[in-house]
C-alpha cells in the first residue's frame, strides 16, 4: 500500500463531511449543553448569576463541535487551528473552580460530537450528570447555610476581613468564607451564613455600618430565611 505523499499529508482541502451528521452533531450538542446549562443553574454553587454564565454554554458547546467538524479532516486545517489559538486570549474572568470545570464539560460536549463519537458522548454526559445532582444532593443534606452575603466597601482601620468575620459570627449560626478580593484599597468577600431571622440580618448590618459608611451589604441568593 502506497504512503501518502507530503503534499496528501498536508492537503488543504478538508474531506467532504456529510452534512446530516454535521446537523445531527450540532443540534445533540446543543441539546446536552442545554441540559447542563439547567444543571448548572440549578445545582451549582459558585456565588456568580449561574443563569447568564451558563446561557454561555450553547454557544460554546456548538462552536466546538463546528471548529472540530472542519478541521478534523485536515492536518493543514488542524495546525491553522493551533495557530489562531495562539493570538486568541480567554479573558473571561474565571473565579471560582466549578464555574471552569462546566465550561470544560460543554467543550468535551463539542469536541465528542464535533469527532461524531455520539454514544460515548451521550453516556459520558449521562454518568457527569448524575455526579452533579448526586454531589449536590449530598451537600444539601450536611449543608445548613441558607444565605449567601457579598460584603464590599473601602478597607479602612476598622474595615477589615477579620473584624467581618467577627460581625457575622457574632450573629450567625456557621459562617463559610467563600471568596475574598482585595483590590485598590477596596475589599469584596462572600459568605455562605447559616442565619436565623431577619432580625438577626439587621444586627449584622448595623454591626457592619458601624465599621464603616462606605460598606455594601448584597443577597447574592436566599434559600429560606425564615
Amino acid at each position: 500500500m502506497a504512503l501518502p505523499t507530503a503534499d496528501q499529508f498536508l492537503a488543504t482541502t478538508p474531506i467532504e463531511t456529510n452534512l446530516l451528521a454535521v446537523v445531527i452533531s450540532l443540534f445533540l450538542s446543543a441539546l446536552l449543553s442545554f441540559i447542563l446549562s439547567q444543571i448548572y443553574v440549578k445545582y451549582g454553587t459558585a456565588l456568580s448569576n449561574r443563569k447568564h454564565f451558563a446561557s454561555n454554554f450553547i454557544i460554546l458547546a456548538t462552536t466546538t463541535t463546528l471548529i472540530i467538524t472542519i478541521v478534523k479532516s485536515s492536518l493543514a486545517l488542524s495546525l491553522g487551528l493551533v495557530g489562531a489559538l495562539s493570538i486568541v486570549r480567554f479573558r473571561a474572568a474565571i473565579k471560582e473552580p466549578e464555574e471552569l470545570s462546566f465550561l470544560f464539560i460543554a467543550i468535551g460536549i463539542g469536541l465528542g460530537f464535533g469527532a461524531h463519537q455520539w454514544a460515548v458522548t451521550i453516556i459520558s454526559f449521562v454518568i457527569i450528570s448524575l455526579i452533579l445532582i448526586l454531589r449536590n444532593i449530598k451537600r444539601k443534606k450536611y449543608n445548613h447555610h441558607n444565605l449567601y452575603l457579598s460584603i464590599t466597601g473601602k478597607e479602612s482601620k476598622y474595615l477589615t476581613l477579620t473584624n467581618i468575620i467577627k460581625v457575622l459570627t457574632k450573629h450567625c449560626n456557621t459562617v463559610h468564607l467563600k471568596r475574598f478580593d482585595h483590590t485598590d484599597g477596596t475589599l469584596e468577600s462572600s459568605f455562605l451564613v447559616d442565619i436565623g431571622n431577619h432580625h438577626h440580618f439587621a444586627l449584622i448590618k448595623n454591626d457592619l455600618d458601624k465599621l464603616s459608611s462606605s460598606v455594601n451589604l448584597t443577597y447574592l441568593d436566599k434559600d429560606g430565611i425564615s
